[in-house]
């Protein structure tokens, strides 16, 4: 069900609560995103959010662009004891040891790849003709595509990208739209 926003217009429900969630919203979630340094950014944001609040990472967001060097994967994979112990102390980010490694395991995986090669491989699972969810009851947390994705991922060396981690991911960069049927940014 949509909700009526601070401007009169007919929003996801989610997206109401807090004037960060109405932008990211209106201008990011759903966007379509084909690039891979701009994926690898909403893949290691996703990973970070697991078991915890969105809004508590986009607040978060720029202080963990500054802390992970722009999302640089080359900067990233280079990372070494001191850079792990500085992000471990860093109150600016989400301090969790397993995500911090995924991190950089997942920059070295990244660099592994062919240029546009992370892309294609994610944008392979969108699915075709999805009905437009009329209510958030009907939006997966998982789906066969993000089971798929999630497998192709870790058997191309990604770590810390289960499905319910890979659906948000579909979600966020455009792979699925799951703005509500009636909702503005639909």
């Amino acid at each position: 069900m949509t909700v009526t926003g601070p401007d009169g217009q007919p929003r996801c429900g989610w997206a109401t609560s807090a004037p960060e969630y109405v932008e990211y919203h209106d201008t990011e979630w759903g966007k379509e995103i084909r690039d891979d340094h701009g994926l690898f950014e909403r893949m290691t944001l996703e990973g970070f959010q697991s078991g915890l609040s969105w809004i508590t990472i986009l607040r978060k967001r720029e202080n963990f662009r500054k802390a992970f060097d722009q999302f640089d994967p080359q900067k990233i994979a280079a990372y070494g004891t001191d850079d792990f112990d500085r992000l471990m102390a860093d109150a600016g980010i989400v301090r969790n040891r397993l995500k911090i490694n995924a991190t950089i395991a997942n920059a070295r995986a990244l660099l592994e790849l062919q240029e546009g090669e992370l892309t294609d491989l994610l944008w392979s699972f969108q699915p075709e003709n999805r009905p437009a969810p009329k209510t958030f009851d009907e939006v997966p947390a998982t789906t066969p595509e993000s089971v798929a994705m999630s497998k192709a991922l870790k058997k191309k060396g990604f770590v810390f990208v289960g499905p319910t981690t890979a659906y948000a991911l579909m979600q966020a960069t455009g792979i699925v739209n799951d703005h509500l049927a009636d909702c503005i940014a639909r």
